[in-house]
């Protein structure tokens, strides 16, 4: 079915619409999942030995793959035993830093950082929106001068870092409902702006049909049978694509 045009200005003669880019990250600006990536480099960093307990998680593993336990008990557990239950603030600070540093050394496509300086150029504002934690996902949204990102929150106890995860997991249906939540205390009304989101996964769905412009980036198979039915922009960056 299509997706009916949204009105942007209340009547003629309104202000401009706020014009906002939407990205998400993993494979979309990055050409890997990073979460996986990030707890092995602060394991490999902080403690090697941590390593040999990865065996532990296959049990989790098998229960989120048959669906039993959520999306965020998994990650939860992988943040238990890569990092451990206590990182100090300072610390934590650091490794997401370094890691960023590493991706944009050579974990993002050179095409979404070029996408995105073209987004600045053209006036619009750049928010990164991902399931990643917000940790190292704001680290490298500075290091890209990006001041506006809707990540999955850390849960911090007196001052270190926990593998509880604050809130909902910023993911499908939670991750749309974070960018309105981000809009209203932004001040921006839905109807004054104007939304072009960029994902790779199908999960993202909620928020390409709240979008003003839909564009599939490095499509999962799903999504680039979703945005073929319904006729939204296609990119694809991955090698030989």
């Amino acid at each position: 079915m299509a997706r009916p045009q949204r009105r942007t200005t209340a009547a003629a003669g309104a202000l401009s619409p706020v014009t906002l880019s939407v990205f998400d990250l993993d494979r979309t600006l990055t050409r890997l999942p990073t979460y996986s990536r990030f707890l092995l480099f602060a394991a490999r960093s902080r403690a090697p030995w941590r390593l040999l307990l990865l065996p532990l998680l296959l049990p989790v593993a098998l229960l989120y793959a048959l669906k039993i336990v959520p999306r965020r008990t998994m990650k939860q557990a992988m943040h238990r035993i890569a990092i451990g239950r206590a990182l100090p603030q300072r610390e934590a600070a650091r490794l997401a830093d370094r890691f960023a540093r590493r991706l944009i050394a050579d974990g993002l496509y050179t095409e979404s950082v070029a996408l995105i300086e073209r987004e600045r150029a053209a006036g619009r504002r750049i928010v990164i929106a991902s399931a990643a934690p917000h940790l190292y996902t704001a680290a490298l949204a500075r290091r890209l001068g990006i001041a506006d990102v809707v990540a999955s929150a850390s849960c911090w106890k007196n001052g270190f870092l926990t593998p509880a995860i604050e809130g909902a997991n910023c993911y499908g249906g939670d991750k749309k409902l974070r960018v309105e939540a981000f809009l209203t205390k932004a001040g921006i009304a839905r109807e004054a702006a104007h939304i072009r989101f960029y994902s790779d996964h199908a999960s993202d769905l909620p928020i390409f049909e709240w979008a003003d412009e839909p564009v599939a980036v490095n499509p999962s198979k799903a999504l680039r049978t979703i945005a073929a039915a319904r006729q939204w922009p296609v990119l694809d960056w991955r090698a030989g694509r």
